[in-house]
């Protein structure tokens, strides 16, 4: 009897240890840091180094264009301020457009050709930061009221895909568009666009 229990305890112990090393032997997952400025692609999908290079194309453009020349005349030599509002994702895939609206500010701000202005969220706790100050922080110290920076212009844009695919092979364009408004006069002052044309075979990548 008892040898028959310390048997039976015996193969459960043999039979847990057995799944054990089965699951340690499939479990091959490898991780490695990369460069994370590196472009590396997997899905064939939207991914972070799209974000960057599309944005830096856009607002390369946007630089370029006369709109910039007439906005600083207009401010007497001084540079234009710009809000990035709403970039709509037009896709049916999942695109992080918060990722690149931050792409987009940082590209215009390392510029130095413009100043960037506060997103509405942003603004919301600012003033709820600045109104608490009034209160509780001493005279000079405290931010001051009404001294924000309004912004002259707007950009706004969207994320569209055209895809074609047969068989295992598939081509998909991303095609970034984005305006620049005047707040004042609502004139479209530019119109910008890049595109991304990416070849996925799934033979290759597995799928």
């Amino acid at each position: 009897m008892a040898s028959g229990v310390l048997s039976s305890a015996r193969r459960a112990a043999l039979l847990a240890l057995a799944a054990t090393l089965s699951l340690a032997a499939c479990n091959n997952t490898r991780v490695s840091r990369i460069d994370p400025t590196s472009v590396t692609d997997l899905s064939g999908r939207w991914n972070d180094a799209d974000s960057r290079l599309v944005a830096n194309a856009l607002v390369t453009q946007a630089l370029t264009g006369s709109w910039l020349e007439r906005a600083s005349a207009r401010r007497g030599g001084r540079a234009p301020t710009v809000i990035v509002g709403r970039i709509a994702n037009r896709t049916t895939e999942h695109i992080p457009v918060g990722t690149f609206v931050r792409d987009v500010e940082r590209a215009f701000v390392g510029s130095n050709a413009v100043s960037v202005v506060a997103s509405a969220d942003e603004r919301a706790e600012v003033r709820g930061e600045r109104a608490d100050q009034q209160q509780n922080a001493t005279a000079d110290s405290r931010a001051r009221l009404a001294k924000e920076q309004g912004a002259q212009y707007l950009l706004q844009g969207d994320v569209q895909t055209i895809e074609d695919a047969e068989g295992r092979e598939r081509v998909v364009t991303y095609q970034v568009d984005a305006t620049l408004l005047d707040l004042e006069s609502n004139a479209k002052v530019w119109v910008g666009q890049h595109k991304i044309k990416k070849y996925v075979d799934r033979r290759r990548i597995g799928w």
